[in-house]
């Protein structure tokens, strides 16, 4: 039973510890865990791990956020996996810093990078992981809030919603969907 889990980011060394890249941090923290070994391939750095009698194809694409469908479309297809076992793990605006929902799909939600995978699949009916980012910006300053680093106070909580993305993805990836999201789409930091 083999899995496509897609963290989002930007591969340049000025997106590193941005809000916009936490989902390359979720895709390192899952393959922390479980030893897998980073390798430069087609269209992303790609790493393969077990967990029980699953394969998780873990990928974090060097496209660009916005251009993030031609690898995700490129090893659902080279490795045959089905819609319903992709994951894509993104930053999201629209839900509080501290949450994380797991959805079977939906609109991109303005978010280019899902935006682009929609156009690439053809379809909004992929599960993702969002990672709650906040909205607390003024007008006309969304890209800059999206890229801008953590604050330091943020940066404390961090580990706690990496621990919580990796349980909610092997839950996805074990249990199905609707276990990991009566699980996890209730969670909170502990100390916001």
């Amino acid at each position: 039973m083999k899995y496509l889990i897609c963290g989002l980011g930007n591969m340049h060394i000025d997106y590193m510890g941005t809000r916009h890249n936490i989902g390359f941090e979720v895709a390192d923290a899952l393959a922390q865990k479980h030893r897998g070994q980073w390798s430069p391939d087609t269209h992303c750095h790609k790493t393969t791990i077990k967990i029980k009698n699953k394969t998780l194809i873990i990928i974090k694409p060097t496209t660009f956020m916005n251009l993030s469908g031609k690898a995700v479309r490129y090893w659902m297809q080279k490795e045959k996996v089905e819609l319903n076992h992709i994951l894509v793990v993104t930053d999201d605006l629209n839900i509080d810093f501290g949450t994380i929902r797991l959805k079977p799909g939906g609109s991109d939600g303005g978010h280019n990078g899902l935006k682009d995978i929609q156009t690439m699949l053809g379809s909004v009916q992929y599960p993702r992981l969002r990672i709650g980012i906040g909205a607390d910006f003024s007008k006309g300053r969304q890209v800059n809030y999206v890229l801008s680093k953590w604050t330091d106070q943020e940066s404390k909580w961090i580990p706690e919603i990496l621990e919580a993305s990796v349980k909610a993805i092997e839950t996805f990836s074990l249990e199905g969907i609707s276990s990991g999201m009566n699980k996890y789409n209730s969670f909170k930091i502990s100390n916001p």
